[in-house]
């Protein structure tokens, strides 16, 4: 078959570990093949993500089953070109299947062009505005989080301002700033 990509990797994407699976085809066209495994926090993904860029790896595809592809997909998105593909698209043949062996697969299917991509639609969170960003930024010189009055916290100046107001913080009867029960027949709808 046709060779679309001369320079690609496959990753297997999992809970704890990423096998990624590195194909570089040689002068004659054989690929050479590298696999390496890494662990799926932020240190180990921007090992695999300097370790892509050494290589002179310029696409990556990966199976899009679970959320564990998003951190990656994130950290990735502008240094590489990458697929997030179905995994229906990535079926390999039922038999012994092993993380190594799905790397292997992805990358031997991108590397010949029959990959499509998966729709990623944008991030529910937009970036913010330059405006917000700006208060952002004027806000951040505030001292400490915000007060209920006098450098107290927010309940703890409610409770005081109410005291003050005469509610006490429990009455008579146990209901916090009631002085006095509801009588009958008062209030505004007495005689409705």
């Amino acid at each position: 078959m046709e060779v679309v990509h001369p320079r690609c990797c496959g990753i297997d994407v999992h809970k704890q570990t990423v096998v990624a699976c590195l194909l570089c085809s040689s002068a004659n066209g054989t690929p050479s093949k590298e696999v390496r495994t890494f662990g799926t926090l932020t240190a180990d993904l921007l090992q695999l993500a300097d370790w892509l860029t050494s290589t002179g790896c310029t696409r990556v595809a990966m199976e899009s089953t679970g959320v564990y592809w998003k951190p990656l997909s994130n950290l990735l998105e502008g240094t590489l070109e990458l697929l997030v593909v179905n995994a229906r698209h990535i079926k390999n043949v039922p038999g012994r299947k092993t993380d190594v062996r799905d790397g292997e697969w992805i990358a031997d299917l991108l590397r010949h062009g029959l990959l499509p991509p998966s729709f990623i639609p944008s991030s529910p969170h937009p970036r913010p505005s330059p405006a917000r960003l700006a208060r952002t930024d004027a806000l951040a010189h505030l001292p400490g989080p915000r007060t209920g009055g006098r450098g107290q916290p927010p309940a703890e100046g409610a409770r005081r301002r109410q005291h003050q107001a005469g509610g006490g913080s429990h009455g008579d009867h146990g209901c916090v700033g009631a002085r006095h029960p509801r009588r009958p027949g008062r209030g505004p709808h007495a005689g409705v």
